[in-house]
């Protein structure tokens, strides 16, 4: 089987690659080969539902060329076709009186990356939100940041690109990438390609690397695990809140977000796991992922690259729930351990990390073999840009 365009993985950057593919080449072959069953199994189906606005990333970087741009596309996606769209808003929360000049920085780093945003008075965080506690001087409102159901969008994407005549293959697990004969074998048949898009999420360096792309990075999955608001607590939040970032690493921190359905998640937390899919229990497990893992946390940890033994030592005690609530507690003071319940929504970030550098990378990165383009770091806000930046992808 041969076809033009071969996309591996049917996540919302395959998906969206594949969307753009056909609206630039009508006629072409497009396949997309999928491990699981079905969409939406890991990161993209998984994640929170929230359209970003750009406000975090240096103005430099992939992800503020493609964030804010993005989650206007995917928004507008969303009304074209009678999706449900929550523009809720978020409020970014400093903790401590410190961290007033972090709430400038952000202000200015969103208005340069073309992001709406307002620096708001501790009265005006009152009226926005009477349970967020009060630490500084001012907080920044996003009115662009909104909410979204990922899933129903995976799957108005995939019925959509069916009716495009985008193959989808699925139990379609890789086995040998022969490159120079541009070919991939899989269980059941082997397919030749023109060019190939790595899309693979958890695998993506692994796809990589296959095709024989310089062995740089690695994957560092992290676990983010959430409670939620029980339906008996009396918390009502108006807005997302979300609490100063620590800037140099690639995590957000804690914080309150509400689904389209309306119910309230706090978290995620970011803690290193045992596998790529190391979802829950022992499943997923896997010794060899486990030891590369804790061997490169554990050197930056040893030197705090990053801040990372600051950020570690922070983030790992909140797997117990009294230390999860004091995070809570930070934003919302009168929020008790009873108001929260452990959710069963768990998600794994497919984070990277930098080999020669011995870091972990703050932005997307996309690299190139001869017939293949490799998407790599496709971690937050990589669902809100999908739209935007599959046409760079695709351009390169």
């Amino acid at each position: 089987m041969h076809a033009d365009f071969v996309i591996i993985g049917a996540g919302i950057l395959g998906l969206s690659i594949a969307r753009q593919l056909r609206e630039e080449h009508p006629g072409a072959s497009i396949v997309i080969l999928e491990k699981e069953q079905k969409i939406g199994l890991h990161a993209s189906g998984r994640n929170s539902g929230i359209m970003h606005a750009g406000i975090y990333y240096k103005s430099d970087s992939l992800k503020a060329k493609f964030c804010l741009q993005g989650s206007r596309l995917m928004t507008e996606y969303c009304a074209e076709h009678n999706l449900p769209v929550d523009r809720i808003g978020k409020i970014i929360l400093p903790l401590q009186s410190a961290d007033e000049k972090v709430i400038h920085d952000l202000y200015s780093r969103a208005c340069k990356n073309g992001a709406k945003v307002q620096l708001i008075s501790a009265d005006e965080l009152q009226k926005m939100e009477p349970l967020a506690n009060v630490r500084a001087n001012h907080a920044l409102f996003s009115p662009e940041t909104a909410v979204i159901s990922p899933k129903l969008i995976l799957e108005h994407l995939q019925e959509a690109l069916v009716k495009q005549r985008v193959d989808f293959y699925f139990n379609a697990l890789a086995r040998e990438f022969l490159v120079k004969e541009k070919k991939i074998k899989l269980d059941f048949m082997e397919i030749s390609y023109g060019h190939l898009f790595n899309t693979a999420g958890l695998y993506a360096d692994k796809v990589a690397k296959a095709c024989g792309l310089e062995d740089r990075y690695t994957m560092i999955p992290f676990k983010g695990m959430y409670y939620e608001l029980a339906k008996t607590s009396n918390i009502k939040i108006n807005h997302l809140i979300y609490p100063v970032p620590d800037m140099n690493v690639p995590f957000l921190g804690v914080h309150f977000t509400k689904s389209i359905d309306g119910k309230i998640y706090i978290g995620p937390t970011a803690i290193p796991v045992l596998g790529r899919e190391h979802y829950q229990g022992y499943q997923g497990i896997k010794c060899g992922e486990s030891l590369d893992v804790f061997s490169k946390l554990g050197l930056q940890y040893l030197t705090n690259k990053q801040g990372f033994r600051n950020y570690a030592n922070q983030e790992i005690p909140r797997f117990i729930k009294s230390r999860f609530v004091a995070s809570a507690r930070a934003m919302v003071e009168s929020i008790q351990a009873d108001d929260l319940i452990k959710s069963t929504k768990v998600g794994i970030r497919a984070q990277l990390f930098d080999k020669v550098k011995k870091e972990l990378p703050m932005d997307f990165i996309v690299s190139k073999t001869t017939n293949e383009t490799h998407v790599l770091n496709a971690v937050s806000p990589a669902f809100t840009s999908a739209f935007s930046f599959a046409k760079y992808v695709i351009s390169m």
